[in-house]
């Protein structure tokens, strides 16, 4: 058990605040203690809770991994970057979160998985296409989380991390803050976890024996025939999950060693959820619940004190670089999109954000169609969620009292009133961030991406045998 007590002693002489930032990949909101599911232990996510601000409506604008890590770093949606499908590069001259910190006299670190350089999954990323960050040990993307390679600077040879990566990359993290702690100058450092997304049998066999015999509820938004599947796989999401959450505390637990953690703002984050058989789907990119929310936790003890609170804000992925910003006093460039939570966290202004936007623009190609997927906008409320695709008004949905949403109230004459609304916001939104809503092989031509027969960027990983295999 991580034990959260204020040191008097910073060991740092610097009053500017350390910023811990931790994302993992493809973990939904409801899949975690300290928001309510009795089932996944994540013992040290839930005492980090009881001392942190729980954001509860926090969402992934758009959910797919590369556009919602440019979103993270710039601030700024994804229409407005180009990075709104996976595997393509952020453009280098893009002003982002490290190069702001870095320019006031941080350390930046960055450890784990990268996935916005766009040139292979596999390939060396040069230190010009880093976008600020210092200390390096990244791989642009991989998911054989037992054999996981990564480069280690300016080294080009590829190197692999011990065992599951998880724990290598964790205690590598620790032993950067150790350093850090130690040295004259504040640190923001990213740790970019690759679970608790599929393949899900590949957690350490120490968590998965937690799950084995254990009964598993299968929410009742996902259809019958699919239960025996989803349930193995939820066990060993779980597994996954409790291996980062016991990873995690061992971090958390060096902060309060290094008697920094007064003085360190840590985020908690998720890049998107996961469906796992929600509405008959998998994985993400769709506007349900389980794939657009993420767990949120801000622990800063510097600002908030330590007692734990929830806050029902609707954080979108834009907002996370300003509302860090924010938070630390650091300016916030005019370019950045997003919207500085900061005051309304802290209590000083009221929170003037009622909706906030969803998206898919480009479908994981002609397999995804074939399962459902689609381009669509849409807006999430604090009661609400609303979606349109390319034909029109497609989903709407009343989360308080169906939280499931099992119940499509598009068209439904008694939400006639509610769909209205939410249409109006929906445009509004769309106007202010200059999106006309086209096909999403429109935008693949407006930024001259090259595409296979799929309509996705072709990439080329190394299957669990060890042969190449392109997807």
């Amino acid at each position: 058990m991580v034990l959260f007590v204020n040191y008097s002693v910073n060991a740092q002489p610097t009053n500017k605040p350390n910023i811990v930032v931790i994302i993992v990949d493809q973990w939904r909101a409801q899949a975690t203690g300290f928001n309510g599911n009795k089932e996944v232990s994540t013992p040290h996510l839930d005492q980090l809770a009881k001392h942190s601000i729980n954001l509860t409506n926090a969402v992934s604008g758009m959910p797919v991994c590369t556009p919602f890590r440019a979103q993270l770093i710039t601030g700024k949606y994804p229409l407005s970057t180009g990075v709104f499908m996976n595997d393509v590069m952020l453009d280098t001259a893009a002003y982002t979160i490290a190069k702001i910190y870095r320019n006031s006299g941080y350390a930046t670190g960055f450890i784990g998985k990268w996935h916005i350089d766009g040139h292979g999954r596999n390939s060396y990323i040069p230190e010009n296409r880093r976008q600020g960050f210092d200390y390096w040990k990244t791989l642009e993307c991989t998911h054989d989380y037992n054999h996981s390679a990564y480069y280690n600077g300016n080294d080009t040879g590829k190197k692999f991390w011990e065992g599951y990566d998880v724990i290598a990359q964790s205690n590598d993290a620790s032993q950067y803050i150790t350093d850090q702690a130690n040295s004259k100058k504040p640190f923001m450092l990213f740790l970019s976890l690759g679970p608790p997304h599929d393949p899900y049998p590949t957690a350490p066999a120490k968590y998965k024996d937690m799950y084995a015999n254990k009964n598993i509820t299968i929410n009742p938004n996902v259809p019958v025939g699919m239960h025996e599947k989803i349930t193995k796989d939820l066990k060993d999401y779980y597994a996954h999950i409790t291996a980062i959450d016991d990873a995690l505390g061992n971090i958390l637990q060096t902060i309060k060693q290094a008697g920094i953690d007064n003085n360190t703002l840590i985020v908690f984050t998720a890049d998107h959820g996961d469906l796992m058989g929600a509405h008959g789907q998998r994985n993400k990119q769709q506007p349900y619940a389980e794939s657009v929310k993420v767990p949120f936790l801000i622990h800063y003890p510097k600002a908030f004190g330590t007692t734990g609170k929830t806050s029902d804000i609707l954080l979108n992925s834009p907002d996370i670089m300003p509302t860090i910003l924010g938070l630390t006093n650091m300016p916030i460039p005019a370019a950045v999109e997003g919207f500085n939570y900061a005051d309304v966290l802290l209590g000083k202004k009221k929170n003037p954000i009622n909706a906030t936007l969803i998206s898919c623009v480009q479908p994981f190609g002609q397999w995804s169609r074939d399962k459902g997927g689609r381009e669509f906008r849409g807006v999430v409320t604090g009661q609400y969620t609303y979606a349109r695709d390319l034909n029109g008004p497609w989903l709407l949905f009343d989360n308080k009292n169906d939280p499931y949403q099992l119940n499509n109230m598009v068209g439904k004459k008694e939400y006639a009133t509610v769909q209205k609304k939410m249409e109006q916001q929906l445009q509004q939104l769309l106007t202010k961030h200059n999106d006309t809503f086209k096909p999403g092989m429109d935008y693949v031509r407006q930024w001259n991406y090259v595409v296979d027969e799929t309509e996705t960027v072709p990439y080329i990983k190394m299957n669990y045998e060890g042969k190449p295999v392109r997807e």
